[in-house]
């Protein structure tokens, strides 16, 4: 899930959004991407697949607050990972647009295309423009029983801040940034190309101001004309139960600063489970592995099993086979983000005793004398097979 976008960015709008912001984004992100407005076009496809997924957790008022405080890990990902996300309706037609007017969609495309097309291209952002900060990626390390029963973990990142000095503008103190006289703060200029009879024009970024639309006269002393310097800073970090590894958690508005007065970026802490010695994870169960004795297995026993939540007994059959698998329901992890956990699967192994005594070889002897066939099962069943299969000539 660390590859995901976030979904407030995938949408567009701010972390605060109301219920009717999120409705306008999508309708706009959707009417953008359908499928049946941009034919064979794979990355329009993917993009409508990725804005119904944020749109199926952001829309969804639990499932929003869980995502805001655990981020990719605090949602289940199957939530609209397909393209028939809410109203998707598949790609066969208009019909499926989650509430999108087909007269919006064509209003949209054939209304106002003057200065949107032509060999210029889409319109430039605003460089501007309010922006999000980066996202400061940390990994955390945790033991087994960490992840399973979760914790409170302190993490120090170093993100990059707003500069104390000049307030983030990079000019130095009693000065401001400049709108760049040659591109008049676009950030990028046009340039005319002769192809034959045909001029079009084709647009760079502004090479004074570096396509930023401004200039920095007097840079500030503190930051160098970034606007921005680097801290360190301290976070807790509470660990579900549950999580595990190679799942994240977000941090919302604790990364880098943002441009132009925009949001703070993220901090995603990716999780490491270190391996357990004696408990193995699959998926929200656990196995463990647990050796008895010979006579334990024959007679029976109350055996000690180990679990995430301490031990408990259980009571092995009588005539009980080496490698026979118990299940104990309930006694796995808990469900992340939900109720309910997984179970416990534990394996009995019968450990053969080594460094027999004499007189223990001749009561094993005795006693293996007083069995028959009909005391070991497989034996018995396997040369009845062995007979009929080379004793027929």
């Amino acid at each position: 899930m660390a590859d995901k976008r976030d979904y407030y960015e995938v949408l567009g709008v701010a972390k605060n959004a109301t219920e009717e912001d999120l409705k306008k984004a999508y309708r706009k992100q959707a009417k953008k991407y359908h499928p049946d407005l941009n034919p064979g076009d794979k990355e329009a496809e993917a993009k409508f697949k990725e804005v119904n997924e944020a749109y199926e957790v952001l829309g969804d008022k639990e499932k929003r607050a869980r995502y805001d405080q655990f981020g990719f890990a605090g949602v289940d990902p199957s939530y609209g990972a397909g393209a028939g996300g809410p109203g998707a309706g598949g790609f066969g037609g208009f019909g499926g647009m989650g509430g999108v007017d087909l007269g919006d969609i064509f209003g949209d495309l054939f209304g106002g295309m003057g200065g949107g097309f032509g060999f210029g291209g889409g319109q430039r952002a605003n460089p501007n423009a309010p922006r999000k900060g980066a996202d400061v990626r940390v990994s955390l390390v945790l033991g087994f029983m960490e992840a399973a029963h979760g914790c409170t973990k302190t993490i120090t990142i170093t993100k990059q801040d707003t500069c104390p000095e000049c307030s983030g503008t990079g000019a130095a103190k009693g000065t401001s940034p400049e709108t760049c006289p040659d591109c008049g703060g676009a950030g990028y200029v046009n340039r005319n190309l002769r192809m034959g009879g045909m001029v079009m024009q084709q647009r760079q970024p502004c090479s004074r101001c570096g396509g930023k639309g401004k200039i920095v006269k007097t840079p500030c002393a503190h930051c160098h004309g970034t606007g921005k310097v680097a801290v360190k800073k301290s976070l807790e970090v509470k660990i579900p139960a549950g999580i595990g590894d190679d799942q994240s958690i977000a941090l919302r508005g604790q990364g880098d600063a943002g441009v132009n007065g925009g949001p703070a970026g993220d901090v995603i802490v990716i999780i490491t489970v270190r391996p357990d010695p004696m408990f193995e994870r699959d998926g929200y169960d656990v196995w463990v592995t647990v050796p008895i004795t010979y006579s334990q297995a024959v007679l029976g026993a109350s055996i000690v099993v180990p679990t995430v939540d301490g031990k408990v007994e259980y009571n092995v059959p009588e005539g009980t086979q080496s490698g026979t698998t118990f299940r104990l329901r309930g006694k796995g992890i808990q469900y992340l983000g939900g109720r309910g956990r997984g179970d416990q699967y534990v394996k009995v192994m019968v450990e053969i005793p080594k460094k027999l005594t004499r007189a223990q070889r001749e009561a094993l002897n005795a006693f293996e004398q007083s069995l028959k066939d009909d005391n070991y099962e497989q034996r018995k069943g396997f040369f009845k097979n062995l007979r009929d299969k080379f004793d027929k000539n």
